[in-house]
């Protein structure tokens, strides 16, 4: 039977409560001193209490622990204590020691300037009647308020048990929250971390943190666990491990680890054991991972808790993290041939360019000759394998010294020192036949190069360049090669600058159409006018139609450009109607990509139709060189337009290549002599014997024949004997304006051709 404990102060003689003390167990000391314990601290400067209060509670057990006393004898000894002391649960606190309010002011010192926010503290008071104000129990958080003759042991027990369960809630909840923390941080400087293996790494470190604890481990994935693959591949390591970095895990390695991470993957779940833990990052079914630690000591309860919460944000990290390195692949890297795409190549071209390497580089795009039929002819699987070979065969020779990129279809491109790129190492490389499913196929290609030294401009800006000399490759000779020039890129910049000079123009009506009219040699009478384009700058100057007529073309503003044209030449075809000229027509040239177009036989309509212009008096120029390029598509064009009731001229006749047997074919009405053999006339029989020739097969073609470039008299006097019937040209009238073209035709038109 254990003693009865005596009351702590006289006046509580009449409360024997009895308390039953724990079996004491002859534990050995060093088993007793790695127990953990709670820790009470009691303030007091009487010393009888210190002892009662210990010899009471001393050899109870409370939530499974021990207690553990810290004495101070005074305020000021107990706050020089608590500077040092950690971990303290319970404070029994003397009101009343070196002054009367001692105790408050050591409360107000605990949680205010130690901010010690966990510890309970309970007062305590031998004087019946003194208490402290309500609201310092309520500010400075007292756990409880008790004079000394009412804490019987029983009520002591209790009271300290209450306080302690407090601390323990308390601190577990700090501890959850402080964890909860340091995953939210873990996991927000993880996100930063980019690529797996970095990501990986710092997984490791972050697991060590919440243990507190040195990292050293294995991060582990294991591709495509639904299919049966059960390698497990080394992404990160740290402490011990990092020599087996990038290898492939197995029980020959380090059986216990392979054996807790097969299990641990095979489970779908941690395990925890006191040397080490093993995690398991659940994710997509097409990789999985898994980490294992060495531990110093076994994971409480609380960090086993905060690791599987870790570890689910960790498991959505990595999957983001792979699909941002897929995301990078696939910005930045072909999918097809795992090279450099055209996007990184430029990144790598801005650095070469901003650094001492450009003064000996050389850039070169490597274009595949004729590719496309040999992948209509035996399929894009067999091209896409063949694109594959091209890319490893460049990336096995040239690959250690150069980048080497593919911008695009069968486009591919080298970058590095000049002394290995020149056209003879690269194209000698095309020698030797590519083998494709036993089938050898023989490419060549043709190089388009650009000398960085020479390149002021930024990494795209050369690859402009490269393919601006790799068109002009093309252009002279395939398998060969050109060298990008600054006077290449003038040209080409000029080209451009013009390019949006003659959008803008266009759009703030610049341009405008002239009328050349063209004259019957014999009676000297005007029978039509030739519509022309021209563009007049706002300071005056006048752009030659020879300069933006191709640029108009290459651009495909022709069609716009065109299709106002031609309205413009019908109304005023329509006007000069109705000012009494009936019997005239106006000729409007049309360009072969205005021609080309799949609506452009709509568009005639349309014009036609709105102007009200007599189809019949309106006649459509197209070059020689127009007629004869795809002269069957042509034939059935002019069927079609010929339906609308227009007539059709033949410009600059003689000067390509005409086959007889097509021209007679066509369904035109006009040959027009080129203006070359109209100036020959006077200077040599062969230009005379040209334009009789044209004149003679006009007429036995039953076509009318035209005369262009006519300056002098002497030109129209030989034309008109040789029986040429029409002409134009600066002997009669220059070009002219609308108005002036009226004025001309009722006031001057007989003294203008005289």
């Amino acid at each position: 039977m254990p003693p009865s404990i005596t009351p702590l102060d006289e006046n509580a003689k009449d409360d024997h409560d009895d308390l039953v003390f724990l079996e004491e167990h002859p534990a050995p000391q060093a088993a007793a001193a790695t127990r953990s314990v709670w820790r009470v601290m009691i303030i007091d400067d009487d010393e009888d209490v210190h002892s009662t209060t210990t010899f009471a509670l001393g050899n109870l057990d409370m939530q499974h622990r021990p207690l553990e006393f810290v004495h101070a004898y005074s305020a000021a000894q107990a706050r020089e204590l608590l500077k040092q002391e950690q971990e303290i649960a319970v404070i029994l606190l003397d009101v009343v020691m070196e002054q009367d309010d001692a105790g408050l002011h050591l409360v107000r010192y605990i949680r205010e300037t130690l901010r010690m926010a966990d510890v309970r503290i309970i007062l305590r008071t031998g004087q019946p009647g003194y208490a402290p104000e309500i609201d310092a129990i309520r500010d400075f958080d007292i756990n409880d308020y008790k004079t000394k003759s009412e804490l019987t042991r029983i009520k002591l027990y209790t009271t300290v048990t209450a306080a302690i369960r407090s601390y323990e809630q308390i601190r577990k909840i700090n501890d959850s929250r402080r964890g909860l923390n340091q995953i939210i941080n873990a996991s927000t400087d993880l996100m930063a971390l980019h690529g797996v293996h970095n990501f990986a790494a710092g997984v490791l470190a972050q697991i060590a943190t919440l243990l507190g604890q040195e990292a050293s481990g294995v991060l582990c994935a294991q591709e495509c666990p639904d299919s049966g693959c059960r390698e497990l591949h080394v992404i990160a390591t740290a402490g011990q491990y990092r020599h087996l970095e990038n290898a492939v895990m197995t029980t020959t390695i380090d059986a216990r680890m392979a054996d807790s991470m097969e299990r641990t993957l095979a489970e779908h779940r941690n395990q925890y054991r006191d040397e080490y833990v093993t995690l398991h990052f659940s994710g997509k079914a097409s990789r999985a991972f898994v980490a294992y630690l060495d531990l110093r000591r076994a994971p409480t309860e609380l960090e086993e808790r905060l690791l599987e919460v870790f570890c689910g944000n960790v498991a959505v990290g990595l999957e983001n993290v792979e699909l941002v390195s897929h995301l990078h692949k696939a910005a930045f890297y072909d999918t097809l041939s795992k090279l450099p795409n055209r996007t990184r190549l430029i990144e790598i071209l801005d650095a070469t360019l901003a650094g001492p390497a450009k003064q000996d580089a050389t850039l070169s795009l490597v274009d595949l000759d004729h590719f496309a039929e040999t992948n209509d002819a035996l399929g894009h699987e067999f091209g896409d394998m063949l694109l594959v070979a091209v890319a490893a065969r460049l990336q096995n020779s040239l690959g250690q010294q150069l980048t080497v990129a593919r911008i695009g279809g069968d486009i591919f491109c080298l970058l590095g020192d000049s002394s290995q790129i020149n056209p003879a190492c690269i194209l000698s490389l095309f020698q030797t036949p590519f083998s494709i499913e036993g089938q050898d196929v023989q490419l060549s290609a043709t190089l388009g190069l650009v000398r960085l030294a020479e390149h002021d401009g930024s990494g795209a800006d050369a690859l402009k360049d490269a393919d601006i000399a790799l068109k002009r490759a093309k252009s002279q000779q395939r398998a060969g090669h050109f060298y990008f020039s600054r006077s290449m890129g003038v040209e080409i910049r000029e080209r451009v600058r013009m390019m949006h000079a003659l959008r803008t123009a266009f759009g703030q009506n610049q341009l405008f159409v002239v009328y050349q009219p063209q004259i019957d040699l014999f009676s000297r009478r005007p029978v039509g006018a030739e519509a022309l384009l021209r563009w007049q700058t706002p300071d005056g100057k006048f752009i030659s139609p020879d300069r933006f007529i191709p640029i108009a073309e290459y651009s495909g503003l022709i069609i716009e450009l065109g299709e106002w044209v031609m309205r413009t030449a019908c109304r005023e075809l329509v006007a000069l109607r109705a000012a009494g000229h009936e019997d005239f027509t106006m000729s409007i040239n049309v360009s072969q990509v205005q021609f080309r177009h799949p609506h452009f036989l709509d568009m005639l309509r349309r014009a036609l139709s709105d102007t009200g212009a007599p189809p019949e008096y309106v006649e459509l120029e197209i070059t020689e060189s127009m007629a004869m390029e795809e002269p069957d598509l042509l034939i059935k064009m002019l069927a079609q337009i010929k339906q609308t009731g227009v007539t059709i001229a033949i410009d600059d006749f003689g000067t390509g290549f005409s086959s007889l047997s097509y021209l007679q074919r066509l369904q035109i009405d006009r040959l027009k002599i080129d203006r070359a053999f109209v100036t020959e006339i006077t200077g040599s029989a062969r230009g005379s014997s040209i334009a009789e020739m044209v004149i003679q097969l006009g007429r036995n073609l039953g076509l009318a024949v035209i005369a262009e470039g006519v300056e002098d008299e002497r030109q129209a006097q030989i034309l008109h004997t040789l029986g040429c019937p029409l002409a134009q040209g600066f002997l009669f009238a220059r070009p002219m304006t609308n108005q002036a073209l009226l004025g001309w035709l009722g006031n001057d038109a007989l003294a203008g051709v005289a």
